[in-house]
């Protein structure tokens, strides 16, 4: 049976009792690992301030990546363009791109509003439905410790109008890449290596706002998140699609993440995921991702019934199970969302049951078996 292909999304995580070296040596094993499985693509994450994940620099990491690895696409999910300038993006970018042709995938984010940090998830939350089958929870509003956020937005960088120019950092990014971006002192300006770079430009958002808009608007693939904001899947998809156009593409491509933790049998993936309640807890709370709590640390540390209602959604909507269990819920998520591709995100105490989780997904899904994967590009003369 052909299925659309399955990728991976890593944040270098690493267990407690662990370093943040050995989140990156296990990323790059799992890339490795991955590839030979037969996964598509291999995407980290940026994420910053995080106790227990050593994702910070994706594209030095990448780097490396590229290197350990032949054939998996590599990239991002997503560069946060509010961290860097456009011209750092489409550089680093540019330096993978070009030792790597053909298989590197820039992901570009939008960054959240500074004053995001003082406000809820979500101010008047819709209730929890079911449709064909998946399910779309009640958004659980959190609240942020602001200051701690205000300083993340300074050490980082930030500005407050960052969110508002996200359209023109896009365009400014593909410029650098075709090789027509002119400053507004109407200076032409290279930049080398990205220009005429061979790579793919995605845009990952949550919700049916400016960047699913914005990724229909320009023809560029799109990235939904369905692992992280779960609530919002089918109204991000719906978005990017009633917005297409064709650009860099001919027709609406989607990719959908999803969290999965797969074991042999219910029981065992179910022990192996305990810790995971604590650790988004951990990041809806403000602290940031601690290191991934082991079994039994999750065993005799449950969350309080206040505790996991500030995190159901995500505990809820963790696909975790036998190989069955499992790939009958990627299968619901398919086909509700339309994904032509899903990216599994995996995380657990221990690097080795997570390279196991993936080798028994790749084998009862088939990867090497799924069928088209690349996004179609738009006939010449069609332009983004």
């Amino acid at each position: 049976m052909s299925r659309v292909p399955l990728s991976v999304l890593d944040l270098s995580p690493f267990g407690a009792g662990q370093k943040a070296a050995d989140g990156l040596r296990a990323s790059i094993a799992l890339a490795r690992h991955t590839e030979r499985l037969g996964y598509h693509r291999y995407w980290l994450a940026e994420h910053h301030f995080n106790p227990g994940l050593s994702g910070s620099a994706p594209h030095v990491l990448l780097a490396a990546i590229a290197a350990a690895t032949e054939r998996i696409r590599i990239g991002t999910a997503a560069t946060i363009i509010g961290n860097y300038s456009t011209v750092q993006v489409a550089e680093a970018a540019g330096v993978v791109a070009a030792l790597h042709p053909g298989r590197f995938d820039l992901g570009i984010g939008r960054s959240g509003n500074r004053s995001a940090a003082q406000s809820p998830l979500i101010e008047d939350p819709a209730e929890q439905r079911v449709v064909d089958g998946l399910l779309l929870p009640r958004p659980r509003p959190f609240a942020f410790e602001s200051e701690r956020f205000l300083v993340h937005a300074r050490l980082l960088g930030r500005t407050d109008d960052d969110a508002d120019r996200f359209e023109q950092d896009v365009a400014d990014i593909l410029a650098f890449i075709d090789g027509t971006y002119t400053a507004p002192e109407k200076v032409a300006i290279h930049a080398t290596p990205a220009e005429g770079a061979d790579m793919s430009v995605w845009i990952h958002g949550s919700t049916a706002g400016p960047s699913a808009r914005l990724a229909g608007e320009l023809g560029l693939p799109f990235g939904a998140n369905y692992h992280v904001a779960p609530a919002f899947i089918l109204d991000a998809v719906a978005e990017y699609r009633a917005s297409f156009r064709p650009g860099r593409i001919a027709a609406p491509h989607v990719i959908v993440s999803v969290d999965v933790v797969v074991a042999d049998t219910d029981a065992e993936a179910r022990r192996l995921a305990a810790g995971y309640g604590r650790w988004v807890h951990s990041i809806r709370a403000g602290q940031g991702a601690v290191p991934f709590p082991s079994p039994l640390d999750a065993s005799v540390n449950p969350l309080s019934h206040e505790e996991f209602e500030v995190v159901r959604d995500r505990v809820e909507t963790q696909f975790v199970g036998s190989t069955d269990t499992v790939v009958e819920r990627l299968e619901t998520l398919q086909r509700v969302t339309d994904a032509d591709e899903l990216l599994v995100t995996t995380i657990t105490h221990d690097p080795d049951d997570r390279e196991h989780s993936y080798a028994l997904l790749a084998d009862a899904w088939g990867t090497g078996e799924t069928g088209e994967r690349e996004p179609r590009a738009a006939p010449a003369g069609v332009l983004a």
